[in-house]
């Protein structure tokens, strides 16, 4: 009997996962004389700890919260990354607005920052050596990478995009960024640290400056505190409620909801908490967001791994339509979920996924013909690629949906307990 698609994902992906952290491990840092890359399993600071910096990392913090590094002047890193919203959005757009006069849409849902950045395995699509293995075999999914489409690596490379996006801090090039470094109230401190002639080899510059961001995002414990009242439960000091544990089991359930398959919930074997997700790539077939200015053009469609934006993949037709897992931790503080931000409530999410075959009338609208247009948020030929071999993907319509309206509250109420800062001192019920 050969696995499902989902389950043979995972387990390459874990496999995957392991080997490529390593392997970034090995490779070293950025900058020579850097510090080593953080191990695996980063141990939670104390909640009332201040952070302790590297020089890097104390300018990567001033840079990121700089609003005076974008186009308009008005945007930083945190006006789309909040630290008081998980390092997410602070409002539930569908995808925020940036350009030089802040009035230009992204075309993606803006994801956390938390708890992924130093335990994102690289990029992989682990495939089988021989044409024939990969015809009769299930085909592994990719995993790891920054992004929704995983096409960043490294998080320096990350940091680079957004400050030249024209949808984001749309500096028009490397130039102008360091142009208004250089009048940045730390522009002196960053001479210090780099040297004092750092600004006349701009590459040297720039490349630093990435790196300091990337330090930043690595060294501050606020990316991953690890405060929820799962964490707490996990190491003991708490119990979860009878509707809780109830979401748990619905959520664990591989003949259910199946979520832990890709948004793994159980600690790693050297007691690491779990991020809630796998790293890996799925089609989910998410409805088209007529939110999305992009998409009042019927040619556009956002096919993840495959383009627009990522362009190494786009012979690969296979990808077409595959978004990374995101954790789960904090989701229940988020207004707008999905890759296209289609959704702007947790139990509406939860409902599309577990009704998307049984109820498709609710979530696709019709075509001319009066059919309704399922998956249509890719292009008719693509859509195969939508995964309907996964629990609970696998139903018919008219079907009845794996949960019921009970099922998805306790659902919701266990998603509830990722989200940090969960007051120990709250008086626990009996």
């Amino acid at each position: 009997m050969r696995p499902t698609a989902r389950a043979s994902a995972r387990w390459a992906g874990l496999a995957t996962a392991v080997v490529t952290v390593l392997a970034t491990v090995a490779s070293g840092s950025l900058s020579t004389g850097a510090e080593a890359a953080p191990t695996l399993v980063p141990t939670p600071a104390p909640a009332d700890a201040k952070p302790v910096y590297s020089d890097a990392a104390a300018l990567g913090k001033l840079m990121f919260f700089d609003p005076s590094l974008s186009a308009s002047g008005k945007m930083s890193c945190a006006s789309c990354h909040s630290p008081e919203h998980a390092y997410g959005p602070p409002n539930g757009l569908a995808a925020q607005l940036g350009g030089a006069d802040l009035r230009e849409q992204g075309t993606r849902a803006v994801p956390s920052l938390r708890y992924v950045l130093n335990r994102t395995p690289i990029w992989t699509h682990a495939q089988a050596a021989s044409l024939s293995e990969r015809l009769s075999e299930t085909d592994n999914a990719p995993v790891g990478g920054f992004g929704w489409d995983g096409r960043f690596n490294y998080l320096h490379e990350q940091a680079t995009f957004p400050l030249f996006d024209p949808n984001e801090m749309a500096n028009k090039d490397p130039a102008a960024l360091l142009a208004k470094m250089q009048s940045a109230p730390y522009a002196a401190r960053f001479k210090e640290v780099f040297g004092q002639n750092i600004f006349a080899d701009p590459t040297k510059a720039f490349t630093q400056a990435m790196y300091a961001i990337e330090r930043f995002e690595l060294e501050d414990p606020s990316f991953h505190p690890y405060t929820s009242k799962f964490d707490y439960y996990l190491d003991g000091k708490v119990q979860l409620t009878a509707q809780e544990l109830r979401g748990k089991k619905l959520f664990d359930d591989p003949a259910g909801g199946n979520c832990a398959s890709c948004h793994i919930d159980q600690p790693g074997v050297n007691g690491a908490h779990p991020l809630f997700t796998d790293f890996n790539f799925q089609a989910l077939g998410v409805p088209r967001n007529a939110e999305l200015k992009a998409n009042a053009d019927p040619k556009y469609f956002d096919m993840g791994l495959c383009g627009p934006l990522r362009k190494d993949q786009a012979d690969d037709k296979k990808n077409c339509g595959l978004f990374k897992s995101v954790s789960l931790r904090n989701t229940a503080t988020r207004h707008v979920f999905f890759h296209n931000g289609r959704f702007h409530t947790l139990k509406d999410a939860l409902r599309f996924y577990v009704q998307r075959d049984t109820n498709p009338q609710k979530w696709y609208p019709k075509d001319a013909h009066g059919k309704v247009d399922k998956f249509n948020d890719l292009p008719v030929a693509l859509r195969v690629n939508v995964d309907t071999t996964d629990e609970p993907l696998t139903r018919k319509a008219g079907e009845r949906p794996i949960w019921s309206e009970r099922d998805i509250d306790d659902v919701a109420a266990f998603l509830a307990t990722l989200s940090d800062g969960y007051d120990l001192k709250a008086k626990q019920p009996q």
